[in-house]
This record gives structure tokens, sequence and C-alpha cells, in this order.
């Protein structure tokens, strides 16, 4: 069997284990934001195995989809890994704004290419330096809140996932210049879309050996089998958190760590992170801390007496380190901005 052969056998292994993770995302987890990124972000490799070697020069409007798609894939990769590792519910504008204009500038590098490839060096640019960026972001992300993730399967995968996919987004910048321009060997490219399936084998024997609800959240409206938090009486370590919650208000620490939370308890810190993910149902640390710190700012801000206190003040009283992240946790929480909420539970206690 050629080489040739062998490669073919490969990107089709690994479009079919792509393929099957993608059912299984969209029978189990279509509801969550991160598992339909991931879903988007499998279809973009898809795309990108085939365009490597059957539409390399193909100027059909089929190839042009493909290309898109496949220089899609960086901008696919962040936004999947910000949804995830983040627990996000819903887009930032942002971000769908930063992921439209980068796959408008694929689709110029591309139609340049075709017609006037000349010009075609500026939105390569753009899209070899985009490369590496969202190959980077994506890997702070995981890097940053590697520590906060309550979710023990998610906190092995999500290490070596995005190390892996991020490694792949930079190899593949650094790669095809020197392929296209550069003269290199195209056996570079070939092995490194060849290597993909053993990577994605691994990847897709994780995800099978592990619970969908876990890594993506259960279905809205559903806790799996995860207890309700209302049942956290049966587990004295909750009771014993809620209550150094309560009593001193340690969430208005903004450094605080799990670590830390679980050195002033006096309790290993693996048993605090299967508490507060099985018992009080949070599945990252900040979520955990954001919940006590926004009960404590909608109680100040339906208080009559502190109408004239800013809102930033009480964020800031809160825990919250600054106001963009109390904004959007706030928004996310309650579906309205902090000064609509308290208008209206001013405008409702004077009714009252």
């Amino acid at each position: 069997m050629s080489w040739h052969e062998l490669e073919l056998l490969a990107r089709g292994g690994t479009m079919a284990l792509l393929a099957l993770w993608s059912w299984l995302l969209w029978r189990d987890s279509r509801a969550q934001l991160a598992a339909r990124c991931a879903m988007a972000m499998n279809v973009g490799i898809v795309c990108y195995l085939i365009v490597t070697i059957v539409w390399e020069n193909e100027a059909a409007p089929l190839g042009l989809i493909f290309s898109v798609g496949a220089g899609s894939t960086p901008a696919l990769f962040w936004l999947f890994a910000k949804t995830w590792f983040s627990d996000q519910t819903q887009f930032q504008r942002r971000d769908l704004v930063l992921v439209a204009l980068w796959v408008a500038n694929v689709l110029t590098m591309q139609l340049t290419f075709r017609v006037a490839p000349d010009y075609v060096v500026y939105p390569a640019m753009v899209f070899r330096l985009g490369m590496f960026a969202f190959g980077l972001i994506g890997l702070w992300h995981a890097w940053r809140g590697r520590e906060g993730d309550l979710i023990e399967s998610r906190r092995t995968l999500r290490f070596w996932l995005i190390v892996t996919v991020g490694l792949y987004v930079l190899a593949i910048g650094i790669a095809e210049p020197m392929v296209y321009r550069g003269g290199a060997p195209r056996v570079i490219l070939s092995l490194i879309a060849g290597s993909i399936v053993f990577s994605t084998l691994g990847l897709c024997g994780a995800m099978f050996v592990s619970r969908r609800s876990d890594l993506f959240g259960p279905e809205p409206g559903r806790t799996g089998n995860r207890p309700e938090p209302a049942l956290a009486s049966d587990d004295p370590l909750a009771q014993r958190l809620l209550s150094h919650m309560e009593q001193e208000r340690a969430y208005r620490d903004e450094t605080l760590t799990i670590a830390a939370l679980a050195m002033r308890l006096g309790e290993q810190e693996y048993r605090l992170r299967r508490t507060i993910n099985q018992a009080l149902g949070h599945r990252n640390f900040a979520q955990f801390l954001n919940s006590w710190r926004l009960g404590e700012v909608k109680q100040a801000l339906a208080d009559p007496a502190q109408r004239e206190v800013p809102i930033l003040t009480i964020a800031l009283d809160a825990g919250f380190g600054s106001l963009g992240p109390f904004n959007r946790a706030f928004k996310d929480s309650e579906g309205m901005t902090p000064s609509e909420y308290r208008s209206k539970a001013l405008a409702d206690s004077e009714i009252g």
C-alpha cells in the first residue's frame, strides 16, 4: 500500500470519528452552546482534511465552500474553547463579530487567490497572524481556568484536547507557508493531516467513556444524575461550606481560590471540589463564587436604602474585580442589566 493510500485511509478514519463524535454531541448535548461550537469546529476540521487533498487548486463553488470552512477552523476552535471552559450559555456579541470578520477575511483570501493572486498577500498575512492568535488564545483559555474546573473528566480532557488542537493550528500555520511558498516537501502537510487521526481517536475514546452531561452539562431544565442543591443538607461538608460562605462572606475576596477555601475549611481540595459540583450543582469555582456575589448584589440593588449607592461600588464590595465581568455575569444570570434590575426591583417595592 502506497503512502498516498495510507494518507487517504487516515483522513477517512478521522472524518468518520469526527462525524461519530458530532452525532453523539447532537444526540445528547445539542442544547448546550459549547457542544454546538464543538460540532462546528469538527465541520471545519473535516473541511480542512478534504480541501488539502482534493480541492487544493479547485475553483469550483463547492471547493470554495470547503476552503472557507477549513479556514474558519482556528476561529471555531477558539470559540469552542472559550464557551466550553467558561460554561457560557450564550454568545457574546463581540465574539460573533470577531468570528464573522475572520470568515470574511478567509473568503476574501480565497477569492483573491483565484482572481487576483498578486494581491492575496494581504489577507493571507492577516490569516497567518490570526491562526497563531486564535491558537494561543485557545491555549490560554485552557490554562487560565484549569484550577477552578470542578468536572474531573473535563479537567483531564481540557489540557490534552486544547494543547493537541492548538498545536495543530500552530503547526499548520507554520508548515503551509513553508510548503506553498518556501518549497518545503509537501509530505510535511501530509504527516500533519495524517497524524490527526491518532489524536482524534484518543479524543473520541475519552469522550465515549465520559458522560456528555458531565462534559457539556445537562439539558436545560434537567439535572441528570446530579443531586439538586436542596439535597446539600445530606452532605455535612456542604453545610459547613454554605455556613462559612454566609457568615464569613469569603466570596468577597476576589483572589479566593478553591485551594485557599479548602485550607480555610480544613478539608482536602478534591473533597471540596466534589461537594461543590455534586452537592451544590456548580461546574466551575468561579460560577460558585459568582452565585454568592450576585445574591449580595441583587439584595443591595433591591434595597431602597441603597438607592444612591453606585452599582460599581456594590459590585466591587461583593467581590467582583471589575465592571465588565460583573455586567456579563449579571446579564447571563438575570437576563437584564443591573440598572434595569434595580429600577424594576425598586418600583416593585414601592408598589408593594
